[in-house]
């Protein structure tokens, strides 16, 4: 575990500015699921809240991990070129290198950007906001992009009826920058990591233990591997553990908190987090009845979307947090700083 607090000794906190997203028009719902394999949206919806996702039909993580970059400097009227540092949250790269991101940093055309990538399955958001958030607070950088974006479609075994149904293809980004008033941006982060879970929710194939072979592809290494069962008991207290414990380590009540932005991997994962918490359910931000679980994507699409909807205002108290393969999980403390 480690666990983080801000240094009043230096000048700058790390603020979000600004939001980006982007989602595939590709509509995957679950009477199409239904037409693949044995199960039904009763079925899907009893276990995971979830109701559509969305599909990239052509192109990589990169394709979608830019429109969602240039979607956020649109709305801030922003020029690439004043990005100083692109970080990219992905297990979906377009390949093992280059690294995502500097794919990113050529089709913006963010001349004077350096990035990289980095993989922590669906806690790879938080991981790379905290990274993130500290070349700003060291006062290395003014403007840091933070994307999360995965073609969990490239991935995924669309016959395996237990895991297919669960993951969309989707991006999005936010914005990083410096203030000088420590009320508002990141406060507090607690991250953790446990190898011992790598068996439980891993990808076996395409890396060097296991390079690409026709026994690694018969074998179906190439795809997600899950034991649902294990996974979900360990997420639900990881999760409900880890954000409890940020808010008694920060001095947080239920009634602070203006939202809990949970990863979108379960709908029943996200409620006992929030009962853990003592927040009812108005206070849970929720997409993963129309995009499913994309991985490290839902934390900052959840953000984009309750932003621009007018739902989170200037001041308010947000707990992110987050459960993924590795084991991986852990959970951050902000407080919203723009209008």
């Amino acid at each position: 575990m480690q666990t983080f607090q801000n240094n009043k000794n230096r000048k700058f906190n790390a603020v979000i500015t600004g939001v980006g997203m982007y989602f595939p028009e590709k509509v995957m719902d679950n009477k199409f699921f239904e037409s693949i394999v044995d199960t039904s949206d009763e079925w899907i919806m009893t276990r995971t809240g979830i109701k559509e996702r969305r599909l990239l039909e052509e192109g990589g993580t990169s394709v979608m991990a830019t429109k969602a970059v240039e979607d956020l400097l649109k709305s801030k009227n922003m020029s690439a070129e004043e990005i100083d540092l692109i970080i990219c949250a992905t297990v979906t790269p377009d390949m093992f290198f280059p690294a995502t991101a500097c794919l990113v940093q050529d089709n913006i055309g963010a001349k004077n950007a350096w990035g990289f990538d980095l993989s922590a399955a669906c806690s790879g958001f938080l991981f790379a906001l905290k990274t993130g958030a500290q070349f700003i607070e060291s006062g290395a950088y003014k403007k840091v992009v933070v994307i999360g974006a995965d073609k969990m479609s490239a991935i995924t075994d669309y016959t395996d009826r237990n895991n297919c149904i669960l993951f969309g293809d989707g991006a999005s980004a936010v914005l990083l920058e410096p203030t000088e008033d420590f009320n508002y941006g990141i406060q507090d982060a607690i991250l953790h990591v446990d190898g011992s879970g790598r068996s439980h929710l891993c990808m076996t194939g395409g890396g060097s233990w296991n390079p690409p072979s026709h026994e690694t592809v018969d074998k179906k290494m190439h795809y997600i591997y899950q034991e649902g069962k294990a996974v979900f008991k360990v997420a639900v207290v990881g999760m409900a553990d880890v954000t409890t414990q940020i808010m008694e380590k920060n001095s947080l009540c239920s009634e602070d908190i203006a939202y809990l932005v949970p990863h979108q991997a379960n709908l029943r994962i996200i409620s006992a987090t929030a009962e853990r918490m003592g927040i009812t359910k108005d206070k849970v931000m929720i997409n993963i009845d129309r995009y499913g679980n994309t991985t490290s994507c839902t934390i900052p699409s959840c953000l984009t979307e309750y932003y621009r909807a007018g739902k989170i205002k200037k001041g308010d108290k947000l707990i992110l947090a987050a459960f993924g393969a590795g084991f991986t999980w852990g959970s951050i403390y902000l407080v919203w700083g723009v209008d």
